[in-house]
């Protein structure tokens, strides 16, 4: 049996355990099961390899970037973005850290997106918010982080974003605000600037409409939940799994 998990806070609402699960039954992966493992801290995270036969990991909030400490390995993408989403620990307990959520991202993003270049306000600067800048980075797209600690030039304060909200159309959510124990809350923008021009993508995908995006959607803007980046980037990280299992199995 190949076991394989999710770990995180506040997993009760979280996607991964029911889609794994649904998908195992799905495609008869009979050698597979995924469960939930909740850590008070990332100081945990030795003891639950050291008490479960893991060989991969689904890495969420708030654990993306803390979880790279106990990792020997990281892909080209992780070590730009320095977040990790995917591990994989091999029969040496030999950890592999990869970030997969920058293909949800970016490949959601393609779909979501006129053809005409847009500039981009990234609201949070956690570890999504990190995958997300380097796609944005990789497609020439200008963008500001917004922020309620601004630290750098490209860092701003929500109270100072109002004055880009004309010329940044692009609007990502990737903070938390809006998520299941955060419903009735949405990012301190003025919505009311808002418009058909504007396109408002946001990470969260339970509810399917935050207060953001509905918000957004009562100006006219399109809006986006997280769903499709959810989907793309689990499915590559079972890919993932996958080739290194056989790896493992054809040594």
């Amino acid at each position: 049996m190949y076991k394989i998990g999710l770990i995180g806070k506040d997993l009760k609402y979280s996607f991964s355990k029911k889609f794994f699960q649904n998908k195992f039954k799905k495609e008869g992966l009979k050698k597979f099961s995924y469960n939930s493992y909740e850590l008070k801290n990332i100081e945990e995270f030795n003891l639950l390899l050291k008490n479960n036969n893991l060989i991969g990991l689904n890495i969420t909030s708030p654990y993306k970037e803390s979880v790279i400490q106990y990792i020997d390995f990281l892909d080209e993408i992780s070590k730009k973005t320095q977040s990790v989403n995917t591990i994989f620990i091999n029969k040496n307990k030999k950890i592999t850290g990869y970030n997969t959520d920058f293909f949800g991202f970016k490949k959601s993003l393609e779909l979501f997106l006129p053809k005409s270049k847009l500039k981009a306000l990234v609201l949070g600067n956690g570890g999504v918010s990190k995958s997300i800048c380097h796609v944005l980075r990789e497609k020439n797209i200008e963008f500001l982080i917004v922020s309620r600690k601004p630290n750098k030039s490209n860092i701003i304060s929500y109270e100072n974003c109002e004055k880009y909200l004309d010329s940044h159309k692009l609007i990502i959510n990737t903070t938390t605000l809006g998520g299941k124990k955060l419903i009735n809350q949405a990012p301190k923008i003025n919505y009311k600037m808002l418009s058909e021009k504007n396109y408002l993508y946001d990470v969260i995908y339970n509810p399917k409409e935050t207060l953001f995006l509905k918000k957004g959607k009562d100006q006219g803007a399109n809006i986006m939940n997280g769903e499709k980046m959810l989907i793309i980037q689990a499915e590559l990280s079972f890919k993932i799994w996958q080739k290194k299992i056989k790896s493992i199995e054809n040594v």
